[in-house]
């Protein structure tokens, strides 16, 4: 079973700020598109909230990549390209888990850090190729998802399955050590022996368990097969999120 680290949403390259946590509850932004998508921040009820973040640099009108994509008790993942042919070269498939993570911080742009804000357990994989159709749309999602629109490279998929986001800044679930540069991560202390792709030199590990984590990269991933301290740190992730469902 491997976990995926799946970096998504806003930050300093990609929309220019942080993600917002508003009244205690983590706002993941999508990043912003200029073709291949139907979706805009206003159609996600996001419209004033990215203009305050960005300060107008995008709007309600503004085209967005609307991907991981959450529905009720499911999520669909598209990634194509490097990215996806990492996910292949790492066997990534059927039962593994992404924890998707971002650059968060408040509404005022204060208290920047990394956490965990959604996960997905995959049940499917959805191979689309370079011209995928709009009748490759995911079932059970109203929204189209930006993988079946428009042209990508031949390896371009989806990955679909149970997921929901956080509604809750839990402090479980910050990755970055308080007071230090957002990519530096207090980690299980399981994570050392298990390695995480991209973070092989060791000088990147502290004997504290923490992590300096790259500074770009989308897909980080684990293997903690047969490692049940790894399954347990996973188990409770994954009830922190649940625990908010309504």
């Amino acid at each position: 079973m491997k976990i995926v680290f799946s970096r998504k949403g806003f930050d300093s390259a990609s929309g220019g700020a942080p993600s917002p946590i508003i009244k205690g509850r983590p706002v993941s932004i999508p990043i912003p598109a200029t073709h291949r998508s139907q979706t805009t921040y206003g159609h996600l009820g996001l419209g004033a909230v990215v203009r305050e973040i960005t300060r107008n640099c995008f709007t309600e009108n503004s085209l967005c990549h609307c991907d991981p994509m959450f529905q009720g008790h499911k999520c669909a993942f598209g990634q194509t390209s490097a990215a996806q042919s990492h996910l292949t070269n790492n066997n990534v498939g059927v039962g593994d888990v992404f924890l998707f993570f971002g650059l968060f911080s408040g509404i005022d742009g204060k208290h920047r850090h990394h956490r965990i804000f959604g996960f997905l357990q995959v049940e499917r994989v959805l191979h689309l190729g370079a011209n995928p159709k709009l009748e490759d749309q995911p079932p059970g999602f109203e929204i189209q998802h930006p993988h079946t629109i428009g042209v990508w490279s031949p390896n371009n998929t989806i990955y679909l399955g149970p997921g929901k986001t956080a509604k809750k800044s839990h402090s479980e679930l910050s990755l970055s050590v308080p007071g230090n540069q957002v990519s530096k991560w207090k980690i299980p202390h399981w994570l050392k022996n298990t390695g995480l792709t991209y973070h092989g030199r060791r000088d990147r590990w502290g004997d504290d368990y923490t992590l300096q984590v790259v500074p770009r990269g989308q897909e980080f991933i684990t293997d903690i097969t047969g490692n049940y301290d790894a399954y347990g740190w996973l188990e409770k992730i994954l009830s922190i999120i649940f625990r908010d469902q309504s």
